[in-house]
């Protein structure tokens, strides 16, 4: 986490337990971030908070250390079932992060974090539910589905938080969570948190219904991207796309890259493409496997996949450390996800670079995007002459479909009288 990120207030000073500062330390957490420093003396104080902050400011930090303050502040029930606490992420990719952050911020509290997502490790996450756990982070959908079941109950629970709660109304989930929430102990017998990017009407509304009297944090930024992004724009034509991003690649040799795309056949062609001429990549779509998903992530995370082709479904609630580039290769038709694509760069006061492409297809996003950041994206020309000579795609081999053969007929079966005129 880069200093010029952070404040002068140490979480040493906010009167957080010793085995919570005991895994700060050890994960290298000293100083607050500007969200941070606003939202804990709040909510350690044990009033709601509803938070706005940009991408990789630390919201998730946040949030943790108010939710393992709270359930050490107060002795555990006897209800092995009863979670004390409920943390709603609207993708399955953030839950695995929350709780990978979880496990390191609260390795020396004792205190047990469970998972619930779907897609994937259903009976694996049942029994651990069923075993007991303190802190439950799942995805509403999963969450829900175990609840019914009465793998765990609510009514202990002591702390919710709701994590990008504005993507929660974006992907549909707002029936469920509200679901969720009329199922634990009252607002006021509960610590309710909630963190956005944005606090639009509709999340404060929500956060109004279903928390105590929230205090609104609004760490606005200086501009709409972040501020470490370096940004720019080529104008290729449809078949300079290919060509102009294998050049780029090659010129800049991303350590880390996100190649965000729109549709999913147009991913799977370049990761052929690029394949092809040498480029190590996978792609991240809404329909890879949840444990093929999680095999690409952590190789990227680890520095092993340098290129990760994406669809929207990672733009946003992927915090992935040390993204060096992010390529628009198709601008997005929505103006704010743009800001979100870029954010997986730049994080945590580090910088990066956004490139993006405004070709014939998506280039009529380009006034709206722009409209919406409040500046014009730094223009840069293309050298149609230095573009490289793009080698043919990989080839995948499709199997065909099983041949369905019909059943021989039974011989032992009498074939039908012919019928006679009457």
């Amino acid at each position: 986490m880069s200093s010029t990120h952070l404040t002068d207030t140490t979480f040493s000073s906010l009167g957080l337990a010793q085995s919570i500062i005991d895994g700060l330390d050890e994960a290298g957490f000293k100083n607050c971030t500007p969200i941070q420093e606003q939202t804990l003396p709040i909510s350690i104080s044990g009033k709601d908070v509803a938070g706005q902050a940009q991408t990789g400011t630390g919201k998730t930090i946040a949030f943790l250390l108010a939710t393992y303050h709270a359930l050490l502040s107060k002795p555990a029930s006897d209800n092995k079932s009863g979670v004390r606490a409920l943390i709603l992420a609207p993708t399955r990719e953030l839950a695995i992060q929350i709780h990978n952050d979880a496990l390191i911020i609260g390795k020396h509290t004792g205190i047990k974090v469970g998972l619930a997502y779907g897609g994937t490790d259903y009976e694996k996450q049942r029994k651990t539910l069923e075993d007991g756990v303190d802190i439950l982070i799942g995805t509403p959908g999963r969450t829900i589905d175990f609840f019914k079941q009465k793998v765990f109950n609510l009514r202990t629970a002591d702390v919710l938080v709701l994590d990008e709660a504005d993507r929660m109304f974006d992907l549909g989930f707002i029936n469920d969570i509200r679901y969720l929430l009329r199922r634990l102990p009252e607002p006021e017998k509960r610590l309710n948190l909630l963190f956005s990017a944005t606090l639009s009407f509709k999340v404060t509304e929500l956060a109004y219904e279903h928390m105590n009297s929230p205090e609104m944090i609004r760490i606005e930024p200086e501009q709409v991207t972040a501020k470490m992004v370096v940004e720019s724009i080529y104008y290729p034509s449809d078949n300079e796309k290919i060509p102009l991003l294998i050049k780029i690649l090659n010129d800049e040799k991303p350590n880390r890259g996100i190649i965000f795309i729109n549709t999913k056949h147009n991913a799977d062609r370049l990761n052929r493409y690029l394949e092809g001429n040498g480029f190590d990549n996978a792609v991240l779509s809404g329909d890879v496997p949840q444990k093929k998903r999680q095999q690409i992530l952590i190789r990227f995370q680890e520095g092993k996949l340098p290129l990760l082709i994406a669809t929207d479904v990672a733009a946003r609630g992927l915090h992935i450390p040390e993204v060096s580039h992010v390529f628009n290769f198709d601008l997005p038709q929505d103006a704010e996800d743009y800001v979100h694509r870029i954010g997986r760069t730049a994080r945590s006061g580090a910088s990066g670079k956004a490139i993006s492409f405004a070709c014939e297809t998506y280039a009529y996003s380009l006034p709206d995007i722009e409209a919406y950041i409040s500046h014009k994206i730094p223009f840069s020309q293309i050298d149609s002459s230095s573009l490289p000579k793009v080698k043919p795609p990989v080839k995948r081999t499709v199997k065909p479909p099983a041949k369905h053969h019909r059943p021989k007929p039974n011989a032992s079966r009498k074939p039908s009288p012919k019928r006679t005129k009457a």
